[in-house]
């Protein structure tokens, strides 16, 4: 599973007219990522005991009403873990000021205190466009994606997806979105 920030459909076909004719000028061996599967990653939970699932739940509420909605934008793009031997190509995350790291530092603290690991290092805001097989050299790659910003879009909600490798079109992850928590207060209206 992973908790994530969904992308509007707008941003989504932006992004994807975009790289449809880079894509087809590319480097092999690169596994573009559906759009339907676009999100930015705040925390990854590689194994979600179900006896914690109901704590889970809870303590993501708690920390989605904790932070503001946030406008985000999608720009540029870099490669890990570098240019020279990249296995994963993506696109960056322009935030205002600290609340997206607040955000990923709060959900990510709610997980762990709900009994699960969080996996991965350091929360680097990002969009995953591509995976390689092999590591490679994607400077050419990189130096045509690099001009691309998004139109802005406000973040308003984050979402619990369930990830069931090898499901998907193609052999590929299909996601399943578990439960959505928006942020902020809820409004008095």
């Amino acid at each position: 599973m992973f908790i994530a920030l969904p992308l509007p459909e707008a941003v989504k076909e932006d992004l994807a007219r975009f790289l449809e004719p880079r894509q087809e000028a590319g480097l092999h061996g690169l596994r573009w990522t559906m759009p339907a599967q676009w999100h930015v990653t705040l925390a990854f939970l590689p194994d979600l005991a179900d006896r914690h699932t109901d704590e889970l739940f809870e303590r993501l509420q708690r920390a989605a009403l904790r932070r503001n909605p946030l406008v985000l934008r999608l720009v540029g793009a870099g490669a890990f873990p570098h240019a020279g031997r990249a296995k994963v190509l993506w696109t960056g995350v322009e935030h205002d000021g600290e609340e997206l790291m607040r955000l990923a530092g709060g959900v990510r603290a709610a997980a762990s205190k709900a009994g699960t690991v969080v996996g991965g290092g350091r929360f680097h805001p990002h969009l995953t466009l591509a995976r390689l097989g092999v590591a490679a050299d994607v400077t050419r790659v990189l130096d045509a994606l690099q001009q691309y910003e998004s139109p802005p879009w406000e973040a308003r909600e984050v979402a619990l997806i369930a990830s069931y490798l090898g499901q998907g079109p193609n052999a590929r992850p299909r996601h399943e979105v578990r439960a959505t928590f928006a942020l902020g207060p809820p409004s008095m209206g």
